[in-house]
Order: structure tokens, then C-alpha cells, then sequence
């Protein structure tokens, strides 16, 4: 609700709804104090700093209300829209007045339902990553509440079936290292909403982040294992992963695949794929026999340079019509259907996969 302040940078006052209306709280009052008593947060380890900004009293009843306000209502529900595309234009034109906004296409892009697609899974993950990394100040309120409605989905689905953890904690981790910056210097920029549901937010990312910690892997005895495997096939399978982490946890498993997983020539296969030849050089790495040290050398690129990222589905853009949307593959193959209103002769020549740091970028101005 609309409040008014000493400053307009500060964070305003405490309010509690009441028989006769909102009434304004004091931070000794007696209706703050017994919702204080049952609910304390100590805010100091997530400000990680010894300045207080503001009053812990109000900031504790805020921070529950805020938790009961912003993450206690339907997140599994995205607000509003469930379309699979939305019409990009930068600027107005006499058919249409305003433009996109990166909020606005994360509104409407049906974004829940991409994270139950395993093929779209880590395309939403990355796209989330960007997000929290460069742009989450400029989402609107409801963008942003839908990015931790989806991010809250996510979270749920790894803690169920363990699957991409790694993926998710370092998404996680750029977020609260985000939302640290954010806490920290209140009023040197502009941020969607009072400072209480940053805080709110930050505490809920350090929970999740807790619990992925403490997630812990069941054994499934089906019969069947890796090591029951032929050595050519085990070969196999690494030399599929475009991941040197992934080839380094599956080497932890048993000593065999470790020893396949050392491997130098599937090392120097992943650091042809990713980099070229030049980087090699600029970063050569040898060993005391003189031997390249692959592996060494691919994580050392990977400081340096950016990897070649691989998605099984992505958003695509339509060249002819600039609209953005998912492709929905089982009604393009039964009815012919590109997944938007298309009026291209040959639509699929129109077709550009977007990656995630295309689709941050197309909302820039």
C-alpha cells in the first residue's frame, strides 16, 4: 500500500491490519512485539555486515508478512498468461503503440510448463542465470514475482527427482550473490518494490540453498549398473558429454570409469570442441614429460573463454513476423503448426533459435 516517508529513499513505515484498517506500527508497540517474538531472523548473517539499515523489530514483521504476502500464495501458478509466444517491437508503429519488455516476455512465455520438459529444462535454468545476474532489478513486480514462482519450481523439481543439482546451486548462488549486492546498498539504485521483499527474497534463495546441500542421493537397485557395462560402451558414453564437470562426477563412481575418465584424448576431444586453436596457444600447458595437459588446460579456457552451450529445445524468432515463441514439435509434425500465428510462405526458413543471452539481448534498447 502507498505510504509516505521522512525520505523518499527510506524504506517507510511498518503497517498491521487491523478490526478498524491499517494502522501505522511503532517499533514498541505491542501488536509488532507479539508478532516479533514468534518469528526472529537474523538478519546480520545475510547482510553479512555490521551496519543495521534499518530497525530489526520492523524489519522481522515485515520480512514474515512479506513471506506470507509473496510466497504463501498459488507459486505454482505463473501470473496471468500461459501463451507460447508473444510479438517482439522495439519501438511504436501506426499498427502498435509501445514496445516489449524483457518482464513482459517472461510474463507471457509459458515458462512453467517449459521446466517440466526435460529438453528445455536447462535452457530455462541458463536463461534464469542471465537474469539474475544482469537484469533482475529491471523485471517488473509481477516478472518478478513469477521468476521466483518458476525458480521455486525448479527447486521443488530437483529436490524430487535429484536430478541437475549442480546446474541449480550455481543459478542459486549468482542470485543471492545478486540480491547481496542489492541489500547492501539500498538507495544507490532503484529497486521494484520495498527493501523488505529483497530481504524476504534473499532469505528464501538461502534456504533453498540449504536445502540442496543437505540433498542427499538414494541408491536405486534395478539389477542393471554401470559397471556391468563393456569398457567400449562406458568409452562411449563420456565421449557424449560436452561437460568436463559431468565427466568428472561420473569418474568418482567406480575406478574404472575414473580411469576412463582420465583419458587424454577425450580430454583434448572436449577442448577442440569448445575452443579453437589460437586460445590453445595463448594457454599451453605441459607437463614435466612435455605432454599437454588437456584436462588442465580445459579448465583453464574455460576462465578465459566461453563454451559452446547445448540445449535439446530452445525459444525460436521469427525473422518474418518478429515474434518470439516456443515450437511445439507434435503440432508441427500432426497439423503443419509452427507454434505462432505465422503468414510466411515457408515459415520454418524463417526460424532462428535463440539462445539465452539473444533472448536477454533482444530487449535491449
Amino acid at each position: 500500500m502507498p505510504f509516505l516517508g521522512q525520505d523518499w529513499r527510506s524504506p517507510g513505515w511498518s503497517w498491521i491490519k487491523t478490526e478498524d484498517g491499517w494502522k501505522r506500527c511503532d517499533s514498541g508497540s505491542p501488536e509488532l512485539g507479539t508478532e516479533n517474538r514468534q518469528y526472529t531472523v537474523n538478519h546480520n548473517i545475510i547482510l553479512n555486515s555490521g551496519e543495521e539499515i534499518f530497525n530489526n523489530e520492523e524489519c522481522e514483521y515485515a520480512s514474515k508478512k512479506r513471506k506470507k504476502d509473496h510466497f504463501g500464495n498459488d507459486t505454482n501458478a505463473q501470473s496471468f498468461y500461459r501463451e507460447k509466444w508473444i510479438y517482439v517491437h522495439k519501438e511504436s508503429t501506426k499498427e502498435r503503440h509501445g514496445y516489449c519488455t524483457l518482464g513482459e516476455a517472461f510474463n507471457r512465455l509459458d515458462f512453467s510448463s517449459a521446466i517440466q520438459d526435460i529438453r528445455r529444462f536447462t535452457y530455462v535454468v541458463r536463461l534464469l542465470q542471465l537474469i539474475a545476474k544482469s537484469q533482475l532489478t529491471s523485471l517488473s513486480g509481477v516478472a518478478q514475482k513469477n521468476y521466483f514462482n518458476i525458480l521455486d519450481k525448479i527447486v521443488q523439481k530437483v529436490l524430487d527427482d535429484h536430478q541437475n543439482p549442480r546446474l541449480i546451486k550455481d543459478l542459486l548462488q549468482d542470485l543471492s550473490s545478486t540480491l547481496c549486492i542489492l541489500v547492501r546498498g539500498v538507495g544507490k539504485s532503484v529497486l521494484v518494490g520495498n527493501i523488505n521483499i529483497w530481504i524476504c527474497r534473499l532469505e528464501t534463495v538461502l534456504s533453498w540453498q540449504q536445502q540442496l546441500q543437505n540433498l542427499q542421493m538414494t541408491k536405486v537397485n534395478t539389477g542393471l549398473t554401470l559397471s556391468d557395462l563393456p569398457l567400449h560402451m562406458l568409452n562411449n558414453i563420456l565421449y557424449r558429454f560436452s561437460d568436463g564437470w559431468d565427466i568428472v562426477t561420473l569418474g568418482q563412481v567406480t575406478p574404472t570409469l575414473y580411469m576412463l575418465s582420465e583419458d587424454r584424448r577425450l580430454w583434448k576431444k572436449l577442448c577442440q570442441y569448445h575452443f579453437a586453436e589460437k586460445q590453445f596457444c595463448r594457454h599451453l600447458i605441459l607437463s614435466e614429460k612435455g605432454h599437454i595437459e588437456w584436462k588442465l588446460m580445459y579448465f583453464t579456457l574455460q576462465k578465459y573463454y566461453p563454451t559452446k552451450e547445448q540445449y535439446g529445445d530452445t525459444l525460436h524468432f521469427c525473422r518474418h513476423c518478429s515474434i518470439l515463441f516456443w515450437k511445439d514439435y507434435h503440432l508441427a509434425w500432426l497439423f503443419k503448426d509452427s507454434g505462432h500465428p505465422c503468414t510466411a510462405a515457408d515459415p520454418d526458413s524463417c526460424f532462428t533459435p535463440v539462445s539465452p543471452q539473444h533472448f536477454i539481448d533482444l530487449f535491449k534498447f
